[in-house]
């Protein structure tokens, strides 16, 4: 239950690190994501494995090049979908654009760790629930993105403008969709550093941040240069020092430390749910998600005179994604 708990709350911070952003709307989007990209992939994951890991020099010393190699990889894909991550959201609104983009990496992000790392499962009860979880995943998913293409039905949907916007804001979040699941093959393919923290001596749920704090730095990288253009590119940095947007940067700074918050929940969740931790912690969370940013959605008003035929799309998506949780633990039961 332990392990459950701490990926559902890992699910809850990330379905809610977004949130902030809507009340940052007097900066331009590179502002908003400088900030967070500043705290959430530097400053938090580093600071967290300073305090909580004993000879952090020597846990990455003694770590293979190969192992290295492949963090830095993932690190780099993973950064890409986080930075395409902001943009799609911030095209298609928080409850449709997290859908979208969460779907995709939920598919990838659990069925490679599955293949490659317990192929003798997927033939098996467990490996085979666990692949009905995820079509359960992705068909909330799917229900949840055509309610939120229905939610507006005063524009019509054959506006040259809103259909353009639309569908690039659709491109963005699959690219990003697929590009996020790096970060779960990261901590899949990376894990090795995560052994040779706790063999220095870490605790076992602290031992993730090392897989963090090397995993985060190539997003920093992406996201902080893509701003660093932008800003350059649309002369935004004066909106830094604008009267009345002080508040700005703490929300910024509750970005990161809401997503950061949630992987550290979801590293030690994961090593408890058993061997499939990877892909069945993966499916929990990214379904938590989409819960969270919808619940969010409509608390902010992204659903206000949305059709009653969008909101039964909308609870028959998340009740779906509530089943497929269901199922997804019921496997690891097994």
């Amino acid at each position: 239950m332990t392990g459950y708990l701490l990926v559902i709350v890992a699910g809850l911070f990330q379905g809610s690190f977004m949130l902030p952003m809507k009340f940052t709307r007097r900066w331009a989007w590179e502002n908003t994501w400088l900030v967070f990209s500043t705290s959430a992939y530097l400053v938090f994951p580093w600071v967290l494995a300073l305090l909580t890991l004993p000879h952090l020099s020597a846990i990455i010393t003694s770590t293979s090049g190969r192992s290295l190699a492949l963090i830095g990889l993932f690190g780099v894909g993973w950064g890409l979908g986080a930075l395409t991550f902001g943009l799609g959201v911030d095209k298609l609104g928080l409850a449709l654009g997290f859908t979208v983009i969460v779907g995709l990496a939920a598919s990838a992000g659990t069925l490679i760790p599955l293949i490659v790392l317990s192929p003798g499962k997927l033939a098996q009860c467990q490996g085979l629930l666990t692949i009905a979880a995820l079509l359960l995943v992705l068909i909330g998913i799917a229900l949840c993105s055509w309610a939120g293409k229905l939610r507006n039905p005063d524009q019509p949907a054959s506006a040259e403008g809103q259909q353009e916007s639309f569908s690039l804001g659709l491109v963005i979040c699959v690219a990003s969709g697929l590009l996020s699941s790096c970060g779960n093959l990261g901590f899949a393919f990376g894990s090795e550093v995560v052994q040779k923290a706790i063999e220095q001596g870490a605790a076992e749920s602290m031992a993730g941040n090392s897989l963090w704090a090397l995993l985060t730095v190539p997003l920093f990288v992406c996201n902080v240069g893509y701003c660093s253009w932008l800003l350059k590119k649309h002369r935004t940095a004066d909106q830094f020092s604008k009267g009345g947007t002080g508040h700005y940067w703490v929300l910024g700074a509750l970005m990161g430390f809401l997503w950061i918050a949630g992987f550290v929940c979801y590293a030690p969740g994961t090593r408890q749910l058993g061997s499939l931790g990877t892909s069945l912690g993966w499916s929990i969370m990214m379904s938590v998600m989409v819960i969270t940013a919808n619940l969010w959605g409509v608390l902010t008003g992204e659903w206000r005179g949305a059709s009653h035929r969008a909101r039964r799309f909308l609870v028959s998506g998340v009740a779906i994604l509530i089943l497929a949780i269901c199922v997804v633990g019921y496997a690891n039961h097994l």
